[in-house]
């Protein structure tokens, strides 16, 4: 695509995205931030929403503050153009830092820290105007010493209690932004997204003749797993916990490139009622959003490796503002 408007420097969303991501964090290049952001920017995480490229350095100072060695490792960026001249990217990220400063994970550890983002990326003119970021908080937390569930407690009785608490995002919560693309038909994306959503529907059996045996995957908490065992244990945890939610695809792309397997990137939702024993520990009828966002890359018998990301934290808060 042209990358008419974005600088003479970046030639493709690639390197766009992973340039900018550099100069943010890597050079302390914050302030840049004003140039790449736009003014309007709205960011939406399971944690909430943000809205301008203020909200956006001032987070970002808060991060470097609590883990000042942060590096990010860009592992891929599969992207589709809109139909305006810009684009939409998913960045997934390696994130590895050191718990250094007193921060919202409570006073510095020292401990060593590796967890995924991914960043869903709408950029026009140079600037990226809307955003959909999930970071692995059951990751982060538990190689701090505390479980998800715990986190979620202590961050609620830390923003003054059920009254006053800061809700996560909920759709009802969402702040309109300019984007409004779906993604694209390749046929990557459109196969990892029927495959997903039979999985929601409960067709277990998908996996297995979907996901290769040796599947390689990486799941929300940190966890890495293999095989049809490993997914089948993953995707059965989370829909039991919410069996009649409504299973959502909002953006899908599908990606092939020369030197590269064929991949696919899905951002989606499951809306419904905490109504069953799974990930999330026995019901507590909560109305529940989860945000989720998955790569996949294919080899010839099917899913080959796989990477999902939702944020736990997010989820058991809105359980515990449920039961109090």
């Amino acid at each position: 695509m042209s990358m008419e408007g974005f600088g003479e420097e970046f030639h493709d969303p690639r390197d766009y995205i992973l340039g900018i991501t550099e100069t943010i964090w890597e050079q302390r290049g914050v302030h840049t931030l004003n140039r790449f952001y736009a003014d309007d920017v709205v960011v939406r995480s399971p944690a909430g929403v943000v809205v301008g490229n203020q909200s956006v350095i001032a987070a970002t100072l808060a991060t470097l503050a609590e883990f000042p060695d942060r590096q990010l490792l860009g592992e891929d960026v599969i992207w589709c153009s809109d139909d305006d001249g810009g684009f939409l990217s998913s960045h997934r990220i390696l994130s590895t830092a050191t718990h250094l400063g007193d921060g919202i994970y409570g006073p510095a550890s020292g401990t060593r820290l590796k967890y995924r983002i991914i960043a869903d990326c709408a950029a026009r003119d140079g600037q990226i105007y809307d955003e959909w970021l999930i970071r692995d908080q059951g990751a982060i937390v538990r190689l701090l010493g505390v479980d998800p569930k715990g986190y979620a407690a202590v961050q609620i009785e830390a923003e003054g209690g059920l009254g006053q608490s800061a809700q996560p995002f909920a759709p009802a919560r969402d702040v309109a932004g300019r984007y409004r693309g779906t993604g694209n038909d390749d046929p990557e994306g459109v196969r990892y997204a029927e495959l997903l959503g039979r999985i929601m529907a409960g067709d277990l059996a998908a996996i297995r003749t979907e996901y290769d045996r040796a599947a390689h995957l990486e799941l929300p908490g940190g966890v890495t797993e293999h095989g049809w065992d490993g997914a089948d244990s993953f995707w059965l945890g989370l829909t039991s916990s919410f069996p009649s939610a409504q299973f959502t695809v909002h953006h899908r792309i599908g990606c092939r490139e020369p030197d590269r397997p064929p991949r696919a990137a899905l951002r989606w939702s499951l809306d419904g009622v905490h109504e069953g024993e799974g990930r999330f520990g026995a019901p507590t009828g909560a109305d529940v959003h989860v945000m989720g966002i998955s790569h996949c890359e294919f080899g010839p018998d099917g899913v080959l490796r796989e990477w999902v990301l939702i944020d736990d934290t997010a989820v058991w808060k809105q359980v515990l503002l449920h039961t109090g």
